[in-house]
């Protein structure tokens, strides 16, 4: 069993991965940026180490700054959270290569899914829908690239093969705006990702954000934890998540978690992962795999009972998944609201000194958080500064008590976006379940 493990993260997370190391009799290293001294896991740790300033890019992402920690200290495990490095093949290869075990995929496994042609290609053969395009990057024949379009169907989106949380892709309605869209997709693509491979889907109008958990270990077990919806987003960010997801049946359940399963046992994945769709008309489209803990992984804990962090940690030390599809029963139904250091009226940042804090409480309420009155919440990293979700019988009790819990938060010393999770709860669209993934951002006037 691993012993000592590096958490190379700050956060919310970071606290997580604490409390799950404790509850296993693992010792904990946290590497942290210079103003992030002060941050709870920090405070708790059994050994602390600074990696560098405040920008992530002398910190957090410094891969020998991370290395170097575990090996003074003599870990022998890193775990990356979510963010930051955790999808990064070359960290993972690195950190395997240091001879530390890495809590996340082998790095190919990252590298395959991190490139969404290839995650398409190993979803088909899986068995998993996916959105009808061009199955491959696009290549330098025009008349193709158009004839392929007209038999799509427009619209489409031009996307990046390297790209991911929205960005690099781009709309297309018309034939005329085609040529045009993929030369500006290709070139933005160079610039972020290094990569400017691009290919070509149906772009679906008015879906649902849909994604499922899955569970795999090296013993070639694999389960899905069912799906959570994460329609509720903000420029492709995500506000409000749930479990299970409104309107899906029990078939569907099952039949697309089975094809997720089956492509984590093909792949040969390790560890936690979620399998990304687009739902609309009744109808799946895969859209890609994220191979980390995710931000929304309490709502599937609260239904399903699994400790996803406790999982990935077992796993990477060679064990055996504790539960088989069989086990995997949902209970209930749970809402997670992101609680956002941000001005609710125009979402600008909003670092500053905690004065105040009392946490909204009752039956089923959990808040994930680092925040403690006292605390100043920097200015140099995301906004999101705790995740509160509620659980109840049914998704009405759920929303029901989310509401009460929010209208007895107090976070005092900085604006929230608080009021606006309110706001969603009281929605009759949101309460009636099944709103898409442009709603919010209507409702917002964006």
């Amino acid at each position: 069993m691993i012993d000592k493990l590096v958490i190379a993260n700050r956060g919310e997370i970071a606290l997580r991965i604490l409390r799950a190391c404790r509850e296993l009799g693992i010792k904990t290293v946290a590497v942290h940026s210079e103003p992030d001294r002060d941050l709870k896991h920090v405070r708790l740790a059994d050994e602390t180490v600074c990696i560098g300033p405040a920008a992530s890019a002398d910190s957090y992402l410094q891969i020998p700054n991370i290395i170097s920690a575990a090996e003074v200290t003599d870990a022998v495990a890193i775990h990356p959270g979510y963010g930051f490095l955790s999808e990064n093949a070359d960290f993972a290869e690195r950190v395997e290569e240091s001879g530390f075990i890495f809590i996340g995929p082998r790095s190919e496994t990252i590298r395959q899914m991190g490139d969404k042609i290839t995650a398409i290609e190993a979803m088909k053969a899986s068995g998993v829908p996916t959105v009808p395009g061009s199955g491959g990057p696009l290549g330098d024949d025009k008349e193709e690239v158009i004839r392929m379009a007209r038999e799509i169907g427009y619209p489409i989106i031009i996307k990046a093969a390297g790209g991911g949380g929205g960005r690099g892709m781009r709309v297309v309605h018309s034939e005329a705006a085609l040529l045009n869209a993929i030369t500006l997709t290709k070139s933005e693509a160079a610039t972020a990702f290094g990569n400017d491979t691009v290919y070509m889907e149906k772009f679906l109008e008015n879906p649902r954000h849909v994604e499922f958990q899955v569970l795999a270990d090296i013993h070639g077990n694999a389960i899905h934890l069912g799906e959570r919806d994460c329609s509720m987003q903000r420029r492709h960010q995500k506000v409000v998540e749930e479990a299970p997801a409104p309107g899906i049946t029990e078939e569907q359940r099952k039949r697309i978690g089975e094809r997720c399963a089956e492509a984590c046992r093909r792949i040969g994945y390790r560890g936690a992962g979620t399998f990304e769709f687009l739902y609309e008309n009744g109808e799946f489209y895969f859209i890609e795999m994220n191979t980390r803990v995710q931000v929304e992984h309490p709502v599937t804990e609260m239904v399903t009972g699994v400790d996803i962090v406790r999982e990935q940690i077992t796993i990477a030390a060679g064990e055996k998944l504790s539960y088989t599809q069989d086990d995997i029963v949902l209970h209930g139904h749970a809402v997670e609201c992101r609680i956002n250091a941000e001005d609710p009226s125009n979402f600008f940042p909003s670092p500053g000194k905690i004065t105040q804090m009392h946490v909204g409480g009752g039956p089923g309420i959990r808040f994930d958080s680092h925040l403690y009155q006292g605390y100043t919440v920097p200015p140099y990293y995301d906004s999101m500064i705790g995740k509160l979700i509620a659980h109840g019988e049914t998704r009405q009790s759920a929303i029901a008590r989310m509401r009460i819990a929010l209208s007895e938060m107090v976070i005092e010393g900085i604006k929230t976006n608080i009021p606006l999770q309110q706001d969603i709860m009281r929605d009759a669209a949101f309460a009636a379940g099944g709103a898409n993934i442009h709603y919010l951002e209507k409702k917002l006037g964006l």
